[in-house]
């Protein structure tokens, strides 16, 4: 797994998932499925929305280990089946692009969050510790995937 920091405004997460790509699309796509690995270690999800089309929004709460919740509220900007997903995050703004690449029964992803400047990069890293945050999505992807592609 590896953790790229580009320009000061982009992190990437890159990482072979040990199951083939349609049953990657699917935990990203089917909110029952999205919500039982979706975010940080600690962390759950309620997904109040998802409609998985250009143009229609995501709506959760990601329900801290601190006890808060965290609205999250993003809008999809592109969607190819099985090979890409685009959205607009709000609160803190940023454009998220995960592509899916098909390797035999593996599946490649990269995943790239793109900040508008380098300031709120710098916060949104460095407080709120964004890419760990990330880091530790992908690794509950990953588990969720084992337990379920058996």
């Amino acid at each position: 797994m590896k953790i790229e920091n580009l320009e000061n405004r982009e992190l990437r997460i890159s990482k072979i998932l040990n199951a083939p790509v349609d049953l990657v699309w699917e935990a990203w796509t089917n909110p029952e499925q999205l919500g039982s690995w979706w975010a940080p270690a600690g962390f759950t999800t309620t997904i109040h929305k998802m409609d998985v089309r250009e143009g229609e929004e995501w709506v959760m709460t990601l329900h801290g280990p601190d006890g808060k919740n965290y609205p999250n509220k993003s809008i999809f900007r592109e969607i190819i089946p099985l090979k890409k997903i685009v959205y607009h995050h709000f609160y803190p703004e940023f454009l998220a692009t995960a592509v899916f690449e098909p390797k035999g029964h593996e599946t490649s992803l990269e995943w790239t969050l793109l900040f508008e400047t380098t300031e709120l990069f710098d916060v949104v890293v460095k407080t709120f510790k964004a890419d760990e945050g990330l880091k530790q999505n992908v690794e509950k992807l990953e588990n969720f995937l084992s337990q379920n592609t058996k």
